[in-house]
């Protein structure tokens, strides 16, 4: 492009500013145009001078029309340009779902199937000729306490995902906790630990314990027995959680800055207003696995014998290998684990820990799953998951290959009004689900959003009774991989069952594991440490 159109904006405001101000005193409604004109050759002058952007110094005055135009370019491709089911990272079709059974709308879907059945990754759940009738969704619940436990609770198949106080409104934990008391299923607070709004509604709650033990830790950032127990003994916490590492950024840690740090969420996190809260990248309590399964007996102990698992994110195998050899060596067995997705994520993380960091969700289930069975300690211990869950297909999927229950968190967020705006990280959430600005979290109408919650699960559930009983099935806990199909070519389709590795009861401890995986992966782990065994 040539001088003159590079700075043809700048030179055209120039001029008319020249022309018109003399003739302001006899012409008064050129006044506006003059000082528009004015203020834009300015800032012609601002962008030719300064030095960090070289689009404004070669283009003063119409570069900032690229900056402006990448400034709502997400929200021009979300509305405009996105196609239905195209993930980003989730479909319109997926947000959709999730709003139209939150407002009680009807989920159904005219003129066939968007996805293309014939496309590599295509998944199904094959039907029976002789359905039964359609099962009460009220009854997809399981039993999470094991031998261990004095107090099991009664779980739903679908539930919150741990999301903190802090990284979500007040108003939205409101709402997700209410909604979650009128539907019957469980809230995870995240590891911000249990903040007033927790407690307003009194909803089920599973306590995340994570690295920095917010509710329950000492002045220097060690957990408190007495401040833990004083918490895990009322009678709205049913499931304690320790968080080993979360799927958006495993073996990160976080900090959540000073400025940030106000007094309500200094009060729930149990630390000092206006410092820099750290949550440090591993935990202070243990350092082996059998320390950790000591930690969970404590645990159990100072709840009142409340179950207490571990969430985490796959990552070497042999460290969780080492941990189910300090369950056999020690015969502690935490009640229940929940595998976190790599593909999971409500806040921001380093984009390269979101991308390529953790194991995917279905395959660190499979392998939790496969070593419990391999381990012969699977009957004791319950499996959820969380990680992209929304659909009634998602949940059915995750309960073949392995898991007992699934948590989700962006898809209860999109319930309470989430557009996936990806702006939660910035305290400007659009909706007031992700943000501490008072003004901007009271557009969200707690007692509408908690209706939307229970909408959600409740439309989910049924959607959920209805798949089983065209397979012939009664309750989630009968799905099977043989019950799942994925295309794995354009002529060729397999079962779960065919497509992946199962293990047989007790294979780890007899040595006869039919997987190079599992069985190198075994002689590597120890229990009395999260290094591998020296080769």
């Amino acid at each position: 492009m040539s001088l003159l159109n590079r700075y043809i904006a700048f030179v055209l405001l120039v001029l008319i500013t020249l022309v018109t101000l003399p003739l302001i005193a006899q012409a008064h409604w050129l006044w506006p145009v003059t000082l528009i004109a004015a203020l834009l050759s300015l800032v012609g002058i601002w962008d030719l001078t300064q030095a960090p952007h070289a689009v404004r110094r070669n283009y003063p005055v119409i570069g900032h029309i690229r900056y402006l135009v990448e400034a709502i370019r997400p929200e021009i491709r979300q509305y405009l340009l996105e196609a239905d089911n195209e993930k980003l990272p989730f479909s319109r079709a997926q947000r959709s779902l999730v709003y139209a059974r939150a407002k009680n709308e009807g989920g159904e879907k005219p003129f066939g199937t968007l996805l293309d059945v014939y496309e590599p990754g295509y998944e199904f759940i094959g039907h029976s000729t002789r359905p039964v009738p359609v099962p009460d969704p009220a009854t997809f619940r399981i039993t999470v306490g094991g031998p261990q436990c004095a107090k099991p609770y009664s779980h739903s198949v679908f539930n919150v995902s741990a999301i903190s106080f802090g990284a979500l409104s007040a108003n939205a934990i409101r709402s997700l906790n209410l909604g979650a008391k009128m539907g019957g299923f469980a809230h995870d607070t995240g590891e911000g630990s249990i903040s007033p709004y927790h407690r307003e509604n009194q909803g089920d709650l599973v306590w995340e314990l994570g690295s920095g033990y917010f509710g329950c830790r000492t002045a220097d950032g060690q957990f408190d027995p007495e401040r833990f127990a004083a918490q895990a003994q009322g009678d709205q916490v049913k499931m304690i959680e320790i968080k080993l590492s979360q799927g958006a950024k495993p073996g990160h840690g976080g900090i959540l800055p000073a400025r940030k740090v106000t007094p309500e969420i200094a009060e729930t996190r149990g630390v000092p207003v206006g410092q820099d809260c750290i949550s440090p990248s591993r935990h202070g309590a243990f350092s082996t696995p059998i320390e950790m399964m000591g930690f969970i007996a404590r645990l159990r102990e100072l709840s009142g014998g409340k179950p207490v698992g571990f969430k985490f994110c796959l990552g070497h195998p042999w460290e969780f290998m080492g941990i189910v050899k300090a369950m056999l060596e020690t015969g502690i067995l935490p009640d229940f684990i929940v595998v976190d997705g790599a593909e999971g994520g409500t806040g921001a993380a380093p984009v390269e820990f979101t991308d390529h960091l953790g194991v995917p969700m279905r395959e660190g289930l499979l392998f939790v799953h496969n070593t419990l069975v391999g381990a012969d300690l699977r009957g004791k211990i319950k499996l959820g998951v969380a990680g992209k869950v929304v659909s009634a297909f998602d949940i059915a999927s995750v309960l073949a290959i392995g898991a007992d229950w699934a948590n989700a968190a962006r898809g209860f967020m999109f319930a309470i009004g989430c557009i996936q705006s990806q702006s939660c990280h910035t305290n400007r959430c659009p909706t007031g689900v992700a943000t501490q600005d008072p003004l901007r979290q009271r557009a969200l109408v707690v007692p509408d959003k908690a209706e939307r919650v229970r909408n959600f699960h409740r439309n989910t559930m049924k959607a959920l009774a209805e798949m089983l009983a065209a397979a012939g099935l009664e309750h989630p806990s009968q799905l099977g991989p043989h019950h799942l199909v994925q295309r794995t070519g354009t002529a060729e389709i397999r079962l779960f069952s065919q497509l992946h590795y199962f293990a047989k009861p007790g294979e780890l401890l007899d040595g006869t594991s039919r997987s190079p995986l599992y069985s190198d992966s075994w002689a590597l782990a120890r229990a009395d440490s999260f290094d591998p065994k020296p080769m």
